[in-house]
């Protein structure tokens, strides 16, 4: 794990962030040089400080690819626009969930990341699903070589409890996918990007509410085939995912890129401060995220949200993996998802070290490697390619 600030976790992680998602060593240095201080101060007066800092660099790549664009050099400035999104990204993500102007920075955020997608001739599309009168919005990412009038297996993308689809898409599953014949869907699921954001939709503990009407419109997609669509789910979604394969019997498969067992039991340790927190402002995030009026009111929530008595419904493929040195959630609650999944036919639990990388939470410290072996297992089980296709 790069550790940038030598005792700020939340920091670190955000900074690990945002280099999975392309950032540039230089401008971390620039960003993150002044903060030294603040990221010894408390969470409202540190995260200000980040969120200035790091939305000047984003400013000053917006002015650069402005000067680009005026000469017709659309890549170099898409790629500047995606790259500025990425870092208010990073800083969007530290703030607390009232904090003045976060909605905005949120919304230039999705508008920089599709410009910028255009200009570099990314075929990355935003596309929305209807669900209970309001819209799940998700980018969807065709599979490369795909004919006109053929369809390719997919996987659908969940966040976690921070994350947002345009982070999940930087990262770079969805490219290593689409190399190997597997389009994507990234969805920004209840409880996470513009469906708490934008339209206040909280999270809720069967996920398989949502993830059915997802299934529902892929369904209706013309260059999805619908015999192959699998699931995966990062960090939380470690829970989310599982949970809705074992009650949608349409998906094909399903992975965890960090595997999140019991979420209550993780929820009593921190209350305990044990464990790192993902964000600042935990408690208030999660009952955000949630719906929860305090803290108690999270607690009887999270009491739902586990997977015992789940997975021995599961009758597909899967894949655990999980970071052997992941310090958020202890690698114990992997080995007890691989275990009862008793009813796969193709289970798999893949521990992710020091050796390859990635050893941290989902792989947050060095996603290649662990994404690779990710991409190239869906693309086996949903019978695509992991040689470059003749």
């Amino acid at each position: 794990m790069f550790k940038y600030f030598p005792t700020n976790y939340v920091w670190n992680l955000s900074v690990d962030l945002a280099i999975e998602m392309g950032a540039r060593i230089g401008e971390i240095e620039a960003m993150c040089a002044p903060l030294q201080e603040a990221a010894r101060a408390p969470d409202a007066a540190g995260t200000q400080a980040f969120r200035e800092t790091w939305v000047r660099m984003a400013d000053q790549l917006c002015e650069l690819a402005e000067e680009d664009r005026a000469r017709g050099r659309q890549h170099s400035a898409g790629e500047k626009l995606r790259r500025a999104a990425s870092y208010l990204i990073t800083a969007e993500r530290l703030q607390a969930h009232d904090a003045p102007g976060r909605i905005a920075l949120y919304q230039r955020e999705l508008a920089l990341f599709l410009e910028g997608s255009r200009l570099m001739g990314d075929r990355v599309q935003r596309v929305e699903i209807p669900y209970e009168g309001k819209l799940l919005s998700a980018l969807y990412l065709p599979a490369e070589g795909l004919k006109p009038g053929k369809r390719a297996p997919l996987l659908v993308q969940l966040n976690g409890l921070d994350s947002t689809k345009e982070l999940k898409y930087l990262v770079g599953l969805p490219a290593w996918l689409a190399k190997r014949g597997v389009s994507s869907l990234i969805v920004d699921q209840p409880g996470t990007g513009e469906a708490l954001r934008l339209q206040g939709m909280t999270a809720r503990f069967d996920t398989e509410h949502w993830a059915s009407r997802v299934v529902d419109w892929l369904e209706q997609h013309p260059e999805v085939d619908t015999k192959r669509i699998g699931c995966e789910g990062v960090s939380l979604g470690g829970y989310y995912c599982p949970r809705a394969v074992a009650f949608e019997p349409r998906f094909a498969c399903g992975v965890v890129w960090g595997a999140n067992h019991d979420w209550r039991e993780v929820q009593k340790r921190r209350l305990e401060k044990e464990g790192d927190f993902p964000v600042p402002h935990y408690w208030a995030h999660v009952c955000w995220v949630w719906g929860a009026k305090d803290i108690p009111d999270f607690m009887r929530i999270a009491e739902n949200v586990h997977l015992d008595g789940v997975l021995d419904r599961i009758r597909v493929p899967f894949l655990v993996t999980h970071g052997a040195r992941d310090s958020q959630i202890p690698l114990k609650w992997a080995e007890r998802t691989y275990e009862q999944l008793v009813n796969s036919p193709a289970r798999e639990l893949k521990v992710f070290t020091d050796r390859e990388g990635g050893s941290q939470h989902a792989s947050f410290d060095n996603s290649i490697n662990a994404g690779h072996y990710i991409a190239d297992w869906v693309a086996e089980t949903l019978g695509a390619r992991t040689a470059p296709h003749v």
